[in-house]
């Protein structure tokens, strides 16, 4: 097996979970260029998450929304169209971004349960788009994509005003109850040789557990075997949360720390028999209103979702 794919944390975590062998098949996926086939998927898409990191190394996850074609690729790189008049500041990803930035992208489809990642480093970032290099990019499996279809409603010929912007440490009240009823979780994560990358987690509502005021378990179901994000815990353990609260319209973004657990109680944590979960550390929050007048239509839960165990 050529070890230059997978760094180190990658390695350690999939011997650690006996799937060495299955990772070193799925090499094959992970190339340096976004392939033909999935061009026009990005093309097509209204939505990119991304993963940054901020001056003291914290890790935020952050989604962009367009008009399909805002973003496309041309194999070595990924060109996103954002105006600057339609950048929110109170996103820390603006801040984050400048030339020879790492920047994680997954283009994800909900209603088609399609995605693909690109990781990369920033060329060049001006009032018009974001050009990235593209490092690595690799299709994801259907798995744990609660379908969802995602419309534009008509906007006022007005501009829109900025929309609010809360923040805080505590998890409590209404922030706390987004995170307990979530079912879609997006997170970054980073390499500091390999980069930032970008990825989902899905599940029934209440997959995601509060523990506490300042902390959250989220359990870790079988995917594909690679172990990026838990990969890349096992050597920064920096990590950032993006959280939609589909039915109000709210982005509710986290940065913190994340610890794997290995052997966990599956009665208790449930983790579709791979008995790994990860607690989050929450280190601050910040609760924004959606840049767009969108609206979410659900469709129903990936098939794939183990169940929740109730706690009282």
């Amino acid at each position: 097996m050529d070890h230059g794919i997978f760094h180190a944390g990658e390695l350690a975590v999939q011997h650690r979970a006996g799937q060495s062998h299955i990772a070193e098949q799925r090499t094959g996926l992970i190339a340096d260029t976004v392939m033909a086939g999935a061009r026009p998927f990005i093309a097509g898409q209204f939505m990119v998450v991304l993963a940054s990191a901020d001056g003291a190394g914290r890790m935020w996850s952050s989604v962009l929304f367009g008009k399909p074609g805002f973003a496309h690729a041309e194999g070595d790189s990924v060109l996103i169209e954002v105006p600057a008049a339609e950048r929110d500041d109170a996103d820390p990803l603006w801040a984050n971004l400048g030339a020879g930035a790492q920047l994680g992208m997954l283009f994800i489809d909900l209603g088609k349960r399609r995605r693909y990642r690109v990781n990369g480093t920033v060329r060049h970032i001006n009032g018009r788009h974001i050009d990235v290099d593209v490092r690595e990019a690799y299709p994801n499996c259907p798995q744990y994509i609660q379908r969802r279809q995602l419309r534009q409603r008509p906007q006022p010929e007005a501009p829109a005003l900025p929309g609010q912007a809360a923040r805080g440490t505590a998890l409590r009240g209404s922030v706390a109850d987004i995170v307990r009823q979530a079912d879609t979780v997006f997170v970054a994560s980073r390499h500091a040789a390999s980069g930032a990358d970008a990825s989902h987690r899905g599940g029934n509502r209440g997959f995601v557990q509060v523990l506490d005021d300042s902390t959250l378990r989220i359990p870790d179901y079988h995917g594909n075997s690679l172990f990026n994000t838990l990969g890349n815990f096992a050597v920064d353990p920096h990590a950032g949360l993006w959280i939609p609260d589909f039915e109000h319209g709210q982005l509710l973004q986290l940065t913190g720390t994340a610890t794997l657990q290995w052997n966990g109680d599956e009665a208790a944590n449930p983790t579709g028999g791979t008995g790994r979960h990860w607690d989050f550390e929450v280190e601050q929050w910040l609760l924004r209103d959606l840049p767009l007048a969108l609206e979410w239509e659900y469709l129903d839960a990936s098939p794939f979702n183990p169940g929740i165990v109730q706690t009282v």
